[in-house]
């Protein structure tokens, strides 16, 4: 594509057509452009997005964390409202370092995606409160909070409507990490109001949106999609194929309850475990997705029965995953009340008050603990 030639945008993710670096993003073969610009009905995707709509097929780009931080600072110098999603069932995930710096003054509506995989009996007005005081703690203020599912349309129209409450006649900017499912909100509204369905590119790998997408409103104003910041620190980035759909369940989560006593140790699949140390009171609930495997052993057997079963009894990781998987690293904790032991990107267990744990997860992927999100105990 020629210097004098318009330049053209990606439907899917926003990125710049190019047709020269295959490995940047945008990149298209010249051919295939040719022939969406010959087609008038025919939409115009880069090759990245289109083997994701088509084959399910990522291809990485060369895009870094400082690239789209630098897009989203752009937000502090906009008069607008900041739809903040995050993914409930991941919220720590989510989070967003910085995120009140890079938009300024302007008001953070926070959204809270995939609550249909929660539990029905947890009290949503409970869990509004309990994410505010998750995202308090890292500085984010936000105006209000809505709970919402983008894959089932839940609440669409009262999310919309808080949106119009606090945007005032201002752009709407909608912003979260990779894999929260912000693109799929912005094509639920957009289906919502224009029956135009899967416009922009939505995806379980990391990374999908790579830049700004516009969204004209009807008063004149846009939605503006920005790319995800990516957390190397979640399970997406170690688990690929199928294994990657049990890091994110799809239905509702059905919590299992273990009599988890001292020098005990649960597997979670093969990609994490939490050894009980030290407990007063032997209890554990486990949410994670309902077809993810679980195992209970003694500590002491541990290391032995996760090098037989691996990939076999305990998965994922399955097939050639498993040669490469990275190895498990111990992260050991002493809670003060009851608390969620966090595996980022899997789930998390829940354990008495006066416990000591060691949580296991693949290196690089954060285990950490906070206070219960539902205290059964």
């Amino acid at each position: 594509m020629s210097e004098a030639q318009e330049t053209l945008y990606c439907i899917g993710c926003g990125a710049a057509i190019q047709t020269t670096d295959p490995k940047a993003a945008g990149y298209t073969p010249a051919s295939a452009l040719k022939k969406s610009l010959a087609d008038d009905t025919q939409d115009l995707y880069c090759q990245r997005c289109f083997r994701l709509r088509h084959y399910n097929e990522i291809v990485p780009v060369g895009l870094t964390d400082d690239d789209f931080r630098h897009l989203l600072a752009t937000i502090r110098d906009a008069d607008a409202l900041v739809v903040y999603v995050v993914d409930i069932f991941d919220l720590n995930g989510s989070i967003i370092p910085g995120l009140q710096r890079f938009v300024g003054d302007n008001p953070i509506l926070l959204v809270g995606n995939k609550e249909d995989v929660l539990p029905r009996q947890l009290r949503r007005t409970k869990l509004k409160e309990w994410m505010k005081q998750q995202v308090f703690a890292h500085g984010i203020k936000p105006v209000d909070v809505a709970l919402t599912s983008a894959k089932r349309g839940n609440a669409i129209d009262d999310l919309l409507a808080l949106i119009e409450k606090y945007r005032r006649g201002r752009d709407v900017y909608v912003v979260g990490v990779t894999n929260v499912g912000k693109s799929t909100l912005i094509n639920r509204i957009i289906a919502n109001n224009t029956g135009l369905k899967d416009l922009i590119t939505t995806s379980r790998f990391p990374g999908t949106t790579l830049d700004k997408i516009e969204i004209p409103l009807d008063d004149g104003h846009k939605m503006v999609d920005t790319p995800g910041i990516i957390h190397q620190e979640q399970m997406a980035h170690v688990l690929t194929g199928d294994d990657l759909k049990l890091a994110s369940p799809q239905k509702e989560i059905r919590p299992k309850n273990y009599q988890l006593g001292n020098g005990q140790t649960l597997f979670l699949g093969g990609v994490a475990r939490l050894d009980i140390i030290d407990t007063v009171k032997p209890a554990g609930v486990v949410y994670v997705d309902n077809n993810l495997t679980l195992h209970r052993t003694k500590t002491e057997n541990a290391e032995n029965f996760y090098e037989k079963h691996v990939g076999e009894l305990i998965t994922p990781p399955t097939g050639d995953a498993v040669a490469d998987f990275p190895p498990l690293v111990r992260h050991e904790f002493k809670t003060t009340a009851v608390s969620d032991v966090v595996f980022e990107g899997l789930g998390w267990v829940t354990v008495p008050a006066d416990t000591r744990v060691a949580g296991w997860a693949p290196q690089g992927v954060d285990v950490l603990t906070r206070p219960a999100m539902i205290n059964r105990q």
